[in-house]
């Protein structure tokens, strides 16, 4: 998760991720177990006297109720888009025998959070392998460092 609120995630807080009840708002996106993981946006709220969410397709289409317990209902994170390098020095533990280069994990709502992409030293031979060629393939289509 991206360590900050999306439109269509819940502000659960610690719970989430524990045996915590799911009780998605208004918009959110849910995940419906009893609907074989079908995705869809709460478009209505259990309310006094009613005993479901309602949930329609992202894309439109057809209505269906989940239990106002949210016991069938499940979170939907953010899509990882793309990881880039931190700005942070590189790290070579030789005990482990392993490199660990930080990076930053950008999801689709805009959100970033922080990893550590961990390399066994092949990984470190294999990519250091294929960015020269990278670098290659810059250097002939006549793009200079930048």
């Amino acid at each position: 998760m991206t360590g900050r609120t999306a439109p269509h995630l819940p502000s659960q807080g610690a719970q989430l991720g524990t045996a915590a009840p799911f009780y998605p708002r208004l918009g959110d996106l849910a995940r419906d177990t009893a609907q074989d993981g079908r995705i869809g946006v709460v478009v209505a709220l259990p309310q006094p006297g009613t005993t479901t969410y309602h949930l329609r397709p992202p894309g439109g289409g057809g209505e269906w109720s989940a239990p106002a317990d949210g016991t069938t209902l499940r979170p939907v994170p953010a899509q990882v888009t793309h990881i880039t390098p931190a700005k942070r020095d590189v790290v070579f533990d030789h005990r482990a025998r392993q490199g660990a280069m930080p990076v930053a994990v950008h999801y689709e709502d805009g959100g970033i959070s922080e990893a550590v992409l961990i390399l066994t030293s092949a990984q470190l031979e294999l990519y250091a392998c294929q960015i020269e060629r990278i670098i290659g393939l810059r250097d002939k289509a006549g793009d200079g460092p930048s």
